[in-house]
């Protein structure tokens, strides 16, 4: 499996109390497959995935990989601190039934490149289930140099490269080293604007945050570009949802996607401290663009 199109970063719903609500997952995944979303990225920076307890991680990995089973693909971030550690969880995922990982480096750590390219070869070699790099530096303070993406492209199930990195050049290194070895996604932080350019030059979709909020305008923004239609949908859609997408990125994620999902009806709850709540000025404009944009009407049953 090579994801394509639009891969949503969920979020991990809390109850009142403070706890995983599994109830609200299955939700979340229905949403996405009543509204077209091409996957599921579970657990990744959306997912607060370094404030869950490696207990959490596991059940989450049960119940919600079970509850997606044949019904729309999941990849599971499985990031540990250390190698040792992602390998464990990532065996873990691909017993629960993942249709892949998605991995990014270990963060604080800072390894050199060469140490990059080991701990991603390590855990891909340990298990038979798909791999998506995820290049993250301004999360964990390292970059994932084109030359070692185009490395690991050379591993059979290492299938896709989500990059969220402000270098456009990037991008069109790995096309033209990797090839078709693995599909090309984007991030849809507006202020490293990668979404045209990566369909551009070739790439397959976005793994976005968006889609939390817009599921079917991202679907059909992220779509690959085949047609000059493919390239007209994408740009009228990104410059009308461009004032979301801002919003969406005005705090740490997923603190604005979270307080969005909310005003939608649909699960999410608090981001878990250290994180705190948007600001109740910012909660009242973002309420004011889901209105004026047209998704709170179109949306806002869907959780209810």
């Amino acid at each position: 499996m090579r994801p394509e199109g639009s891969w949503v970063a969920i979020a991990t719903p809390f109850t009142e109390e403070g706890e995983v609500d599994f109830w609200g997952f299955e939700r979340l995944v229905d949403f996405h497959v009543e509204n077209g979303s091409d996957g599921l990225l579970l657990m990744g920076s959306t997912g607060e995935a370094t404030l869950l307890s490696m207990e959490e991680r596991r059940a989450i990995l049960d119940r919600v990989l079970a509850y997606a089973k044949g019904r729309i693909p999941v990849f599971a971030g499985t990031t540990c601190s250390n190698t040792k550690e992602t390998i464990g969880l990532t065996e873990y995922a691909a017993r629960a039934g993942a249709d892949g990982v998605l991995l990014v480096v270990p963060p604080y750590a800072q390894p050199p490149q060469e140490g990059v390219y080991e701990h991603f070869k390590a855990v891909a070699e340990a298990v038979d289930i798909p791999v998506a790099l995820y290049n993250n530096p301004s999360r964990v303070g390292v970059n994932i140099d084109p030359e070692t993406i185009i490395r690991l492209a050379e591993l059979p199930n290492v299938v896709a490269d989500k990059e969220a990195m402000g270098d456009i050049d990037q991008l069109a290194k790995v096309v033209m080293g990797a090839g078709d070895k693995i599909n090309l996604l984007c991030c849809d932080y507006p202020g490293y604007g990668l979404i045209l350019p990566t369909l551009a030059l070739g790439g397959h979709g976005t793994a976005n945050i968006a889609g939390n909020i817009i599921p079917q305008e991202m679907a059909a923004l992220s779509r690959p570009w085949r047609t000059w239609e493919d390239m007209e949908r994408t740009r009228r859609l990104y410059f009308q949802f461009l004032p979301l997408l801002r919003a969406l990125y005005s705090a740490s994620n997923p603190i604005a996607v979270k307080a969005a999902m909310r005003a939608l009806g649909l699960p999410a709850g608090l981001p878990r401290r250290p994180l705190s709540d948007l600001p109740a000025t910012k909660q009242e404009s973002l309420i004011r663009l889901l209105e004026e944009l047209g998704v709170r009407e179109k949306y806002g049953r869907a959780g209810g």
